[in-house]
């Protein structure tokens, strides 16, 4: 999950974004900025930093610049940042359901944006890990162009007053905000004279490295980022053997559970990964490089909340999220993996699903497959299998279990 606000992926419904009701605030104008009118509602009321980043500009303390780039990092969309002119707003946004959010509004949004020095302004909402929030805030002094300044902001619960230090350490501080929960902060204009060794030391840090005596390799902010979770641990040592054909790996993260199934399972023959978080996916990449031989593999930076192909899977494993930025359980995260997973294998596919042991989602396949067993606890984790039936009249039927592979 990404940090910084409450979201609950309750999204693509029209009407909700963020698991918030999607309404323009009473008595705040919205900028035009070139977007269809349809496309201003979707918005959310409860980003706490993202308010927090436009205070000084709301306030009049800071001006918006009237010209060059303005980059954006981890950005998010909502009303406080649409009451000014987007046009040459540049967003880096690596999380995918954000990042369609962004895109959806009409903003330019990438995974990753460049790392040129031509920025008039540079927003930043740092993620909670200490060393990718510092890369990044070393990244955000390197894209101010001379004059612009860097503008921050945390939620006090996610480490604000130690990012505030640490910005104030790289390259000085100008002002700080408070309101919100939330402390928002700010460099003087940067010309140059900012400490480059400390920025080199933290973008270092950031940096994909050697995990778990050089099986993998990961870096900072990923789930799991230098460890094998016990949840996926489970259900790898208890992936059957006869798994075979086309496969998916839902929320793959690094690609551990993906290099277990193609190293326990010879009769896979393709693999999908789908994994929301940009920086994960790229290191699953690089991570099973070595078995582009062994089957064929299928990278995919995706939201699984927003749906995939119907019927083309032989089998579905996953360890999906659970929880949100408030770090409150959020079932519903793992129910939809649940819906999605049963509406893209094949009739008599199964689903490799771990999950804490009081989350609720028996009820859920129980609605979308014929039959469901545990086949393994422990650690407070449970491992099920379920098995994808016929639908008939809206009803699930059992089905003989049945691979492509055997077709």
């Amino acid at each position: 999950m990404r940090d910084g606000c409450a979201l609950t992926w309750v999204r693509r419904a029209g009407a909700y974004v963020n698991g918030t009701p999607a309404v323009r605030p009473p008595g705040k104008a919205i900028a035009d900025n070139g977007r269809p009118a349809a496309a201003l509602p979707r918005v959310t009321l409860h980003d706490e930093p993202l308010k927090a980043l436009m205070l000084p500009f709301d306030s009049g303390v800071l001006p918006w610049p009237a010209q060059g780039d303005i980059a954006f990092l981890r950005a998010r969309d909502g009303w406080p940042l649409r009451q000014y002119p987007l046009r040459h707003l540049r967003c880096e946004q690596g999380f995918k359901p954000l990042a369609d959010d962004l895109r959806e509004a009409g903003l330019d949004v990438r995974a990753e944006l460049d790392g040129a020095a031509d920025a008039s302004l540079v927003l930043v909402l740092p993620p909670r890990q200490r060393d990718e929030a510092q890369a990044l805030l070393a990244r955000a002094v390197a894209m101010a162009a001379p004059g612009a300044r860097v503008v921050a902001a945390v939620a006090n619960d996610e480490g604000a007053k130690s990012r505030e230090k640490d910005l104030q350490q790289l390259a000085g501080l100008d002002g700080t905000l408070t309101k919100f929960h939330c402390r928002v902060f700010w460099t003087p204009p940067l010309s140059g004279a900012h400490d480059a060794v400390l920025q080199e030391r933290w973008q270092q840090a950031d940096a994909p490295r050697p995990i778990l005596d050089g099986r993998f390799r990961s870096r900072p902010g990923v789930f799991a980022w230098d460890r094998i979770d016990p949840a996926s641990a489970l259900l790898a040592a208890h992936l059957p053997g006869d798994l075979a054909g086309r496969g998916a790996d839902l929320g793959a993260g690094w690609g551990y559970l993906s290099a277990e199934v193609l190293a326990r399972c010879p009769g896979v023959t393709a693999l999908d990964l789908y994994e929301a978080e940009a920086r994960a996916i790229e290191l699953a990449r690089g991570n099973l490089a070595a078995q582009a031989g062994r089957a064929a593999l299928f990278f995919h930076w995706h939201d699984v909340t927003a749906g995939l192909a119907e019927g083309g899977y032989d089998f579905i494993v996953s360890n999906p999220p659970f929880h949100a930025h408030d770090r409150g359980d959020r079932p519903e995260l793992g129910q939809r993996f649940i819906e999605v997973a049963a509406q893209s294998l094949r009739r008599g596919g199964r689903l490799l699903l771990v999950a804490n042991r009081h989350l609720p989602y028996e009820a859920t396949l129980a609605q979308a497959f014929a039959s469901q067993r545990v086949l393994a606890e422990g650690g407070g984790f449970k491992v099920i299998e379920a098995v994808k039936g016929e639908v008939a009249g809206g009803v699930v039927k059992a089905d003989a279990r049945r691979s492509v592979a055997d077709e």
